[in-house]
């Protein structure tokens, strides 16, 4: 059986414009790819009312899961809530648990719960809170779209809070190779041995060290004992 599918969508206008380094999607690469969830697709969108709701409703029906980072703060143009609840149909408003979980968290810090901080406990109707052990403002799960913080520390929070709750499948394992040989030399051989081995995936990085250039070549897979044959037969053909 295949495993189950993910996609993941980065919402905000300074990942576009290059002001902040997305390192969400690796994080979350890494994760699933641990428990058997297989990332397909990222994409990256403004904020832009329409392009993240239609962005929402593509993922969600294409993938199994679908995982946002972003959009979810205090500010005017934290619009990620009100437009993965427009994907599904959903009214959102301020939600008793969520108010609560804000109310403590902002008593104890000796801090008002402001309207601003408030729009932090606007959830859809039918949404299931995700926990936030940094900074108490919870994310959400509706439907298949688990909607999380953008700051990196509480997406891995959230994130790490939400994975025991999914299923998985079979974890992919790997191994690599460097090859001190150019793509141009090794890519008949590779293409050779990545059909005697079908299930399994192949990948050449070409790099350059020390004026020498050569390729990391990566083999991935479920089967175990066959990504050992596959990676045998590798340093067979490129002995070091």
């Amino acid at each position: 059986m295949p495993n189950p599918t993910a996609a993941m969508l980065v919402i905000g206008d300074e990942i576009l414009s290059g002001r902040t380094r997305d390192a969400n999607m690796h994080h979350l690469a890494k994760e699933l790819t641990h428990v058997g969830i297989d990332l397909r697709e990222v994409r990256v969108v403004s904020d832009d009312a329409d392009a993240i709701t239609d962005a929402v409703k593509a993922l969600s029906a294409a993938h199994t899961h679908v995982f946002t980072s972003g959009g979810i703060g205090p500010t005017h143009d934290d619009i990620t809530a009100d437009n993965v609840a427009r994907a599904f149909g959903a009214a959102i408003d301020v939600r008793d648990d969520a108010r609560a979980i804000l109310q403590a968290h902002y008593d104890r810090q000796g801090l008002e719960l402001n309207e601003a901080r408030l729009r932090m406990a606007r959830i859809p109707d039918g949404a299931r809170l995700i926990d936030n052990p940094v900074s108490a403002a919870p994310g959400f799960i509706l439907g298949n779209v688990h909607v999380m913080a953008g700051v990196p520390s509480i997406f891995n929070a959230m994130l790490a809070s939400v994975l025991p709750t999914l299923t998985g499948g079979a974890p992919v394992l790997s191994q690599s190779l460097h090859i001190y040989r150019g793509e141009g030399d090794i890519a008949g051989p590779l293409r050779a041995l990545s059909e005697r081995y079908p299930d399994l995936s192949f990948g050449s990085y070409p790099f350059q060290r020390d004026g020498a250039y050569g390729a990391q070549v990566v083999i991935r897979g479920q089967d175990g004992a066959r990504l050992d044959a596959a990676m045998a037969e590798l340093h067979a053909t490129f002995p070091a």
